[in-house]
């Protein structure tokens, strides 16, 4: 192994692990917070219908690219490029999308209006916690392990 592979990464202190662990749990409390409001937009019994499920194909679908971004490039940090541009203009393509999806929806007669406000402040409230991640765990030097 090279000595590369074996650079020895400082531990956080005490303190800095439980302010990650707080930050982690309330990044967890808001995203089930926000399928909690998903689910009750399609759940309820005067909605009763499970169309608007379908914007968890865009909750899984939105950090993709910034996760390629920050693999290809390294970080946001540096110069833009187009690689970071792109992953930008595909992340805004996808949040947008989710959130057209009830409003278009609801715009057919397909669901109706109060389904689609519970769902848009579901997507709202979910994608402000990816968003939340992103920012929490931005320090690319940060050793999972010592978790």
């Amino acid at each position: 192994m090279s000595s590369a592979n074996l650079k020895l990464k400082k531990s956080l202190p005490p303190m800095e692990i439980a302010m990650l662990w707080s930050w982690l749990i309330g990044l967890a409390f808001l995203a089930a917070v926000g399928i909690t409001l998903l689910v009750l937009g399609c759940a309820l019994k005067s909605f009763n219908n499970w169309w608007p499920m379908f914007v968890l194909i865009f909750y899984f679908l939105v950090p993709i690219p910034t996760i390629i971004s920050r693999r290809l490039s390294g970080s946001y940090d540096s110069a833009s490029n187009a690689c970071v541009e792109l992953c930008i203009f595909l992340t805004t393509g996808i949040v947008v999308s989710c959130i057209a999806l009830p409003i278009v929806l609801a715009h057919k007669g397909t669901i109706e209006p109060g389904a689609c406000a519970l769902v848009t402040s579901g997507s709202v409230v979910v994608f402000l916690t990816i968003l939340g991640y992103f920012f929490v765990f931005n320090d690319d030097d940060m050793d999972y392990s010592q978790w």
